[in-house]
């Protein structure tokens, strides 16, 4: 690995588990490899914007109308590059609502091209973007990953949905649930999920 991809999406700053467990995987990521690249993207601060009628012509492929248009594309463009250039992505994901934060989604709205990191051929869409590895950090106050409340996880499913889609089938997902336990279940949430991304990393 010589190129890390970092996305944090959490809206809570310094306050957020998913940012901290990422931090701590991205230094000991560094430690092994003190050439390592990174480049990160902090969505929390600085949100990528929702797709409006200007960005979606433009990512769709249309010749820029407008300045709005152009300035759309170029976005998509940088970050379709940051994500070609990278070995591995590191996503942290924390759960709002039972599905991820509406900045992650407008992120993966920007790089999911059609022609650019997948296309339609016979057999239907393939993920041009195959030979990376994600490691998706998720947060979540409650426990989705078993028990009665399973059903309603729409963030796991679609990350994979998503990630899959661009080729991307190596991924590995680190969980920190039932934070809303209480402190003692949080920090044992916190601890396991340390310990996860110590034998991933």
């Amino acid at each position: 690995m010589s190129s890390l991809l970092v996305i944090n999406s959490s809206a809570s700053g310094a306050a957020s588990v998913s940012k901290q467990l990422i931090d701590e995987t991205v230094a000991r990521l560094r430690g092994q490899n003190p050439a390592l690249t990174v480049v990160e993207r902090d969505l929390g601060t600085s949100p990528v914007p929702h797709l409006d009628a200007d960005s979606t012509a433009a990512i769709r492929g249309a010749e820029p109308a407008n300045p709005a248009q152009a300035a759309a594309k170029q976005l998509s463009d940088t970050l379709v590059a940051e994500l070609k250039a990278a070995d591995v992505i590191v996503i942290g994901a924390p759960m709002y609502n039972f599905g991820i934060p509406s900045t992650l989604k407008a992120w993966f709205d920007h790089v999911l091209r059609a022609g650019v990191t997948f296309k339609y051929g016979e057999a239907g869409p393939e993920g041009l973007l195959t030979g990376k590895r994600a490691i998706v950090v998720e947060s979540r106050g409650g426990l989705y990953s078993s028990g009665p409340a399973q059903p309603m996880d729409s963030q796991e499913p679609h990350l994979r949905t998503l990630l899959r889609f661009i080729g991307i089938a190596d991924i590995t997902f680190v969980r920190a649930e039932k934070l809303g336990f209480g402190p003692e279940a949080r920090q044992q949430a916190i601890n396991d999920a340390q310990a996860e991304l110590a034998k991933v990393a």
